[in-house]
């Protein structure tokens, strides 16, 4: 009985992921907590930040090593600070620390107007930018015969266009960001139908749905330096959300900002269309398209 209790008040001291639970045991050994925080920010940076974050949580020295600046730093773009100058300004406190600055950053950051949000990939730290539909020039737009801007919880921004009906359809964007060297690949979203909620229930109203399967939808992209894309399809699928490619460009310079214009076009007098909601045009690195499945 004796010795069962005296195992229970073990020295805590003595207790590591290396140490043993023997009240024998009279050496204390290393543990992860006795690393210098430089050795443990220097293996750190190797990590991607989700896991920085967990491993703050084992001690002290993981925690304060997770704050070093040099960690941080290797995880925002190159151009981070030219970024900052763009999304905000002078609205963003000078003293920040560089973990600070990135968890900042991988918000969706509203700018010019409430047009735009940017934001970081938490994982990989690429640039996503995203335009919604009242910053783009649309034909019509001011005519609630042809077009409406409804509320909508499936929007980032909260509103998208709603198109009833008409005959000339084309959305017009142009903008110019900073964006780090790499390429990206530029999407509408869009959905064919109206959705709403129903005794709680996500149903969508296709009856007004018409013309698409007519005629293609014409995408077109062009930049600042020359490059160009266009691409075309005819819009399906009702009552989901889809990413339309217009196409891919290149930036090879991150001391440059990049002007972008595109354009969605399907124009054709024979007939009209209607039924469409265009929430927003989505910029996102190639080398991370998949994640945008769960965009």
């Amino acid at each position: 009985m004796g010795a069962n209790l005296s195992s229970i008040f073990v020295d805590p001291n003595a207790l590591s992921l290396y140490g043993s639970l023997s009240p024998q045991s009279t050496t204390l050994k290393p543990t992860l907590g006795d690393l210098p925080e430089g050795c443990v920010a220097s293996i750190l940076a190797y990590l991607e930040p989700p896991e920085i974050c967990k491993l703050a949580r084992l001690n002290r020295a993981f925690r304060g090593a997770s704050w070093a600046d040099f960690v941080w730093e290797s995880k925002l773009p190159v151009n981070y600070v030219r970024i900052i100058e763009r999304v905000f300004g002078d609205d963003l406190p000078r003293k920040l620390s560089k973990r600070e600055i990135f968890t900042r950053l991988c918000r969706a950051n509203t700018f010019d107007g409430g047009t735009k949000k940017v934001w970081l990939d938490k994982i990989a730290g690429g640039v996503c930018l995203s335009i919604c539909s009242k910053g783009l020039a649309i034909t019509g737009i001011d005519d609630r015969r042809y077009w409406n801007h409804i509320p909508s919880e499936e929007s980032r921004f909260h509103s998208i266009a709603y198109l009833q009906q008409i005959w000339w359809f084309e959305v017009d964007g142009q903008f110019e960001f900073p964006f780090p060297a790499g390429t990206y690949s530029l999407f509408f979203r869009l959905q064919l139908g109206r959705a709403a909620k129903k005794f709680g229930r996500r149903i969508c109203n296709a009856e007004h749905v018409h013309g698409w399967d007519i005629k293609p939808v014409r995408f077109q992209l062009w930049t600042g330096d020359g490059q160009y894309a266009s691409s075309q399809c005819f819009l399906t699928d009702p009552g989901k959300w889809n990413l339309y490619h217009v196409g891919d460009f290149v930036v090879d310079s991150t001391n440059l900002s990049m002007n972008l214009k595109f354009s969605m076009t399907q124009i054709d007098c024979t007939h009209t269309k209607g039924g469409l909601c265009l929430d927003s045009v989505v910029v996102y690195p190639c080398k991370f398209i998949e994640r945008l499945k769960h965009f």
